[in-house]
């Protein structure tokens, strides 16, 4: 129940042609809380409910607990949440031993690519492709949550 999670800018869409998967992912927040959060996500057909604690110092490890629930479910808590809600497509590219989550963004996050990467420890090594930009594991501003309530459109330039 613990997540070890760095997250990364992306330089490019060469990532694209990479990817293994890709999946459509709408979600929103019954409390999108800095000490804790609780989301609501439809990722393709399935739903899951997550509830996250707060990072540590450094922003990789926190509390995660996650379960699905049946699709029928998840649609009618997504209504229930607080305004604000996240619309991204996903892509898992396997490099290594490792499979990156890069997510690309739309509606009000238009613009915005992230790549995150789960690891089994704070400090493991991976591998870093040519598209993999600037970390910002430990800025909040970059957090699903932050974003649903501040989205990066509305960010100064």
């Amino acid at each position: 129940m613990v997540e070890i999670e760095r997250k990364f800018l992306v330089l490019s869409d060469a990532f694209k042609t990479q990817a293994q998967h890709k999946f459509h992912i709408a979600q929103g927040y019954l409390s999108s809380h800095p000490e804790r959060t609780v989301r609501v996500r439809i990722k393709g057909e399935s739903g899951f409910i997550t509830i996250k604690g707060k990072g540590n110092e450094t922003g990789t490890t926190r509390f995660e607990w996650e379960t699905e629930i049946p699709l029928l479910e998840a649609k009618p808590l997504l209504a229930l949440c607080e305004k604000g809600t996240i619309d991204k497509m996903r892509y898992e590219v396997q490099i290594g031993k490792h499979t990156f989550e890069v997510d690309e963004f739309f509606g009000d996050n238009q613009g915005l690519v992230m790549a995150e990467l789960e690891l089994s420890e704070e400090n493991e090594p991976y591998e870093k492709p040519d598209w993999l930009g600037e970390e910002i594991t430990n800025d909040e501003r970059y957090y699903n949550a932050y974003l649903s309530k501040n989205p990066f459109s509305q960010w100064p330039k």
